[in-house]
């Protein structure tokens, strides 16, 4: 970590990149906390999520951001706007990049969201346990930094832990000196709501088949908070009939491993015995219903003004 005898320093970081590249993993490893639900299916992440570290000398406010995509729909334009914003006077940016994948036109045209900012930036190559011709890393790392000027070029595994403590240390010797904008226990911004409904949505995403991810929203509907329980009641809500039987499954199997699992991953964050109840309801199109994107961004349950 960073010299005891230093100055504060403190500085906002995006975090950027394709779908499925693993920012959300690396975040929460970054962190050392799970603030953002993490899996194997692309777009997992629908919207910008801070998550803050905070050492005696130093603090990081990082910006997990959903992968850059095109954006046929009301969400997922939404979505872009908030990796738009996450841009904006950012002491630094780091790019993460699936190090299994090759360099293509894709990777190209996401690249031109940095164009013309001047904020510094680290190319970050993830999943590096999965690579097994280490020599193949050198001409991917060239083909992005002919097209932008990383200052850093950083290996890492998120799933691993491999190089996120170097990563960790570059970003501290990269943050300006600056005050502690958060509380020393402040980890995210997102309220407790929002973590509960996300879990179970990771939950879905887990247990179901690749049709039904991107269609499948989370919302609960009841928060009931004693000293030693919390009551919860969600609906899970998906698009089509079919989707909501896959959910469902033979016999509520499916629906029954999902509320499980997402009831403990909930008991180890909160600190707390939780009473969940789920329910499947079909909503036709709810991507292209702005009503209904508003009742599930974070902003929207903190009382503030989604986009």
């Amino acid at each position: 970590m960073i010299n005891q005898t230093s100055k504060h320093v403190s500085g906002f970081v995006s975090i950027l990149g394709l779908p499925n590249a693993g920012k959300s993993t690396l975040v929460n490893g970054l962190v050392g906390s799970k603030v953002a639900i993490v899996s194997s299916k692309p777009q997992t992440t629908r919207t910008s999520i801070q998550a803050v570290l905070t050492l005696e000398h130093a603090q990081v406010v990082f910006m997990d951001t959903p992968g850059i995509h095109e954006a046929p729909r009301l969400l997922h334009r939404r979505m872009m706007e908030s990796v738009r914003e996450a841009l904006a006077d950012r002491d630094l940016l780091i790019w993460v990049v699936d190090a299994t994948r090759p360099f293509t036109p894709e990777c190209t045209e996401a690249l031109k969201l940095l164009d013309g900012n001047k904020a510094r930036t680290f190319l970050v190559l993830n999943k590096i346990d999965a690579v097994r011709e280490k020599n193949l890393l050198l001409p991917l790392i060239e083909s992005y930094r002919v097209l932008h000027p990383f200052e850093e070029v950083l290996p890492v595994s998120a799933l691993t832990g491999e190089g996120v403590d170097a990563l960790r240390e570059a970003i501290l010797k990269a943050m300006p000196e600056g005050p502690q904008y958060f509380p020393p226990d402040h980890i995210t911004d997102q309220p407790e709501r929002f973590l509960a409904a996300e879990l179970i949505r990771e939950r879905v995403l887990e247990e179901t088949r690749q049709e039904v991810p991107h269609a499948v929203a989370v919302v609960v509907d009841e928060w009931d908070e004693s000293p030693r329980l919390v009551r919860i009641s969600a609906t899970i809500f998906v698009e089509r009939d079919g989707q909501k039987k896959i959910v469902i499954g033979v016999r509520g199997s499916v629906l029954k491993s999902i509320g499980t699992e997402a009831r403990l991953e909930m008991e180890r964050l909160l600190g707390k015995k939780i009473f969940l109840e789920l329910f499947v309801k079909v909503r036709a199109n709810w991507r292209d219903n702005p009503q209904f994107l508003n009742e599930i961004d974070w902003r929207y349950m903190a009382g503030g003004e989604p986009k």
